[in-house]
């Protein structure tokens, strides 16, 4: 069962939902002063919604703007944290199209036809749950 999202994430859990290795977020929190996740007993790392959100700003400046991280670094000095965040989220113009391939246009008859509208039902249902 996946975790609410004001759930505390895991280094692992946090990587891959960044889409980004765990060594990468040890990386950065040396380099930004301005992450810092939780850390318990054996220096285990946890990530509050947040954290997540910064170092999503950070994934996107640094991959996705071609910031350099002393680019970075300076942009959280002159800026503060805050427009590190207004950069988690892309623009509502830039998020990627879908681009899941159309269903194949098959002829459908009988009892296939009653299967596929019962699955089709079942898709539906399951896509609101995840929502």
């Amino acid at each position: 069962m996946a975790k609410g999202p004001e759930a505390f994430r895991t280094i692992s859990e946090a990587a891959d939902e960044l889409g980004v290795p765990q060594h990468v977020l040890r990386f950065w929190e040396s380099k930004f002063s301005f992450i810092r996740p939780m850390k318990r007993a054996g220096g285990r790392r946890f990530y509050r919604p947040q954290d997540i959100a910064i170092l999503a700003g950070v994934r996107r400046l640094l991959h996705d703007e071609g910031y350099t991280i002393k680019g970075v670094q300076r942009m959280h000095r002159e800026e503060g944290v805050k427009r590190i965040l207004d950069t988690s989220a892309p623009p509502p113009a830039a998020k990627a199209p879908d681009t899941k391939p159309a269903p194949a246009k098959v002829p459908v008859t009988g009892a296939l036809e009653d299967a596929l509208a019962d699955l089709l039902k079942a898709k539906a249902r399951l896509d609101g749950l995840l929502k």
